[in-house]
């Protein structure tokens, strides 16, 4: 007692020797003020530099408080919300000025303001009818930052707002004035002499173009660039773009591509595909010229011509997909019922007649005393039963990802001990232990469906031991049983299979007693003990997938891609728009004739004989949470054109009040040449939403009631940002 009593006296004379400051810093860690504990704790060791439980204290807080920044800190990044991240990482700065992760986020920060810059300005292009410069600063930013969800959603938006051959192209407005050529038998510079004077470009041949080569071609109200397509894909030559008004034509041939094609190098970061398969698939699809990977950080190097690295770029972006996972949840039963009965009456075995109590040789004089002795008691009865029952559970849940093994043992290792001996010379005896696996080892393979059904492989094996044996020499081995089942399934998500009959059953009946009439079947317990022993397991096996991540297909844009030609992948396509007009006459020894239209007079003229209207969808492609969405609706044509614009009413409604917005449906009419905007607002049930609104019952009608065809051009997808 008195020993007790001293103990609480020194903690109790060390606790007020305790320093201030650890008290106050500790009031403040329960409070879950971890900064204040932390300044408090610095201001101490200023003031007193030697106390090592200051130190002490102020590194566990330190700890403590630079996870917690750095959670923070990420938290704020993902969230693009760069100041207040700012902030908290120079806080880190203050906290542990050494810390790795200190310089990168230095870098994700600059970065992530930078990515948003240039995201506006490509949000802002897609707006203005720009597809090519939103598409150009959306893959600027996946160079860097491959799984952005903005530019991928931009990159998405800008494919989808132009037609599958409508590739991105480096010639500007100069080369998109329509021409009309007809040409017989002349000579190639007299061609690209007329187009010079017609559109003001400039032409430069290189030395090794034949002069005398002979063109015959005629195209109507097509622009300059498809002309110049045409025209050099029949002549075997090819062009590079040197100014906003400069083309120099050269042969199409191995050794001049490598003398005047400009090549690029980009640094491609795979965030889930693996980079030997992607390798393997680029060298086969777009033939690139270099190419190296760095299995280390998941990268590729590529080098090739700009055509041949979008190409490349978009191969990429279809299968950078992150891999579905599923989660396992498994139940293992083992039910088992044990009955034992030991029923009868046991006899003694054996009767002895000799002198009592003595042992070993007796005179046979002395017969008269021999007697006759059993053992005591001489008659027993026995009346014994057992039953019993297990229930022994297993429940593992396992994530696993797409087409991977996952394993469970539940159980113990027994030891196998084997013995060599080795006579020569002295003999010397060498004992290895292995072990053997007994329990339950279950093996599973999933592989997800895309209709979210999973395909698992299962194998089950249940062992149990059933004795140990003894071999030769001392050596231990062990009789053990087994149960197993191996079979493939195919659920839904969410559905639970039963696996069960894998059942053990044991009957076993014996018998002991007085020879022949112990086994009597009912007055055989007068003679003998009989013994009845029952035992029955199965294992039952119960298993359910839980979908975690499902295989995220990529958008139809970026599946459906213009590849080129065999001999120039990537290439950009010579195929003609629709209202192209081409004709082809056999080369002879005619003179030639040149003519080269006017741009606006080739325009009314296949607007004369097409008669057919275009309309332009525009929609604001992103939107915060409740905002407001512009659809600008804009007819080039010479006709009225009449139609409906429909939305989803539910997630969208018409900011001014009109007939028809709750059915999402709205009359609109276009004049000649005329413009419409329509302003809706998106509803709470957009948030984190991707609509889509559209043109429907298009008609176009001319100053005289002469009906024509509408064409629609753009894209009527809109993002609703989810709220913060």
């Amino acid at each position: 007692m008195k020993s007790f009593i001293l103990t609480l006296a020194v903690a109790a004379m060390l606790a007020a020797c305790a320093h201030p400051a650890l008290r106050q810093a500790d009031d403040l860690v329960r409070a879950n003020q971890l900064p204040q504990a932390y300044a408090v704790l610095d201001d101490a060791r200023k003031l007193d530099p030697h106390e090592q439980s200051l130190r002490v204290a102020q590194l566990r807080i330190a700890s403590q408080l630079t996870t917690r920044l750095l959670v923070q800190i990420e938290g704020l990044r993902s969230a693009g919300r760069w100041d207040e991240a700012a902030e908290a990482l120079q806080r880190l700065r203050e906290v542990d000025a050494k810390n790795p992760r200190i310089t990168w986020f230095e870098a994700e920060l600059e970065r992530g303001r930078r990515q948003e810059t240039k995201l506006v300005l490509a949000r802002q292009a897609l707006r203005d009818g720009k597809p090519d410069r939103a598409e150009a600063l959306a893959r600027e930013i996946l160079a860097e930052s491959p799984g952005h969800a903005g530019a991928r959603l931009l990159l998405s938006q800008s494919a989808q707002a132009r037609p599958l051959e409508a590739a991105a192209t480096d010639m500007g407005p100069a080369f998109q004035k329509p021409v009309t050529l007809e040409f017989r038998d002349a000579a190639l510079r007299q061609v690209f002499e007329a187009l010079s004077r017609s559109s003001n470009i400039n032409f430069v041949f290189d030395k090794d173009v034949r002069a005398d080569a002979k063109v015959t071609i005629f195209l109507r109200n097509v622009s300059l660039d498809e002309a110049m397509r045409v025209l050099l894909s029949t002549q075997g030559l090819d062009r590079k773009l040197l100014n906003d008004s400069s083309v120099l034509i050269f042969p199409n041939t191995a050794a001049k591509q490598r003398e005047h094609q400009e090549l690029i190098t980009r640094t491609l970061f795979l965030a889930n595909a693996d980079v030997k398969q992607v390798q393997a698939m680029v060298r086969t699809i777009t033939k690139v010229r270099d190419i190296h990977i760095d299995e280390r950080l998941n990268l590729m190097v590529v080098r090739d011509t700009p055509e041949v690295m979008r190409l490349v770029e978009k191969l990429i972006a279809s299968i950078d997909l992150p891999e579905p996972e599923v989660m396992l949840e498994v139940e293992v039963m083992e039910l088992s019922t044990d009955r034992v009965t030991d029923l009868g009456l046991k006899w003694p075995d054996k009767v002895n007649f000799g002198l009592p109590f003595v042992e070993g040789q007796v005179e046979l004089g002395r017969h008269n005393d021999f007697r006759a002795t059993i053992a005591n008691p001489a008659v027993a009865a026995t009346i014994r039963g057992t039953s019993g029952n297990g229930n022994i559970l297993a429940n593992p849940k396992i994530r696993v990802r797409n087409r991977e093994k996952a394993k469970v043992h539940i159980g113990q290792k027994v030891p196998v001990f084997t013995t060599t001996t080795n006579f020569t010379g002295s003999t010397s005896v060498a004992a290895n232990v292995s072990y053997l696996d007994i329990g339950l080892k279950l093996d599973v393979e999933p592989s997800i469906q895309l209709d979210n059904d999973v395909v698992i492989k299962i194998g089950l094996e249940v062992s149990n031991l059933i004795r140990q044996v003894t071999g030769p020499g001392g050596t231990t081995a062990y009789e053990i049983g087994t149960r197993q089942t191996s079979t493939t399934l195919r659920l839904n998500d969410g559905e639970t299979q039963v696996l069960a009959g894998l059942i053990s059953d044991e009957d076993r009946r014996s018998a002991s007693g007085i020879p022949g009439l112990s086994e009597m079947p009912v007055l055989g317990t007068l003679f003998g003990v009989q013994n009845s022993t029952r035992n029955k397991t199965e294992v039952v096996l119960l298993i359910t997938p839980r979908i975690v991540r499902s295989l995220a297909l990529p958008d139809v844009a970026m599946t459906r891609m213009a590849s080129g030609t065999d001999a120039s992948p990537g290439a950009f396509s010579s195929l003609l728009k629709p209202n192209t007009k081409v004709g082809v006459a056999p080369v002879g020894a005619g003179q030639a004739a040149a003519l080269a239209r006017p741009a606006p007079a080739a325009a009314a003229a296949a607007e004369a004989v097409n008669q057919e209207a275009t309309v332009h969808l525009d929609v604001t492609p992103q939107v915060a949470a409740g905002g407001t969405v512009s659809v600008t609706l804009k007819n080039d044509s010479g006709l009225t054109v009449k139609g409906e614009l429909e939305y989803d009413p539910t997630r969208l409604q018409p900011a001014a009040a009109s007939a028809g917005a709750n059915s999402g449906r709205l009359p609109v009419e276009l004049a000649p040449r005329g413009e419409r905007v329509v302003v809706l607002r998106a509803l709470p049930a957009a948030n984190g939403q991707v609509l889509n609104i559209g043109l429907s019952g298009l008609s176009a009608s001319g100053l005289n009631g002469e009906s024509a065809s509408v064409r629609m051009e753009g894209s009527g997808l809109l993002t609703v940002d989810a709220p913060r």
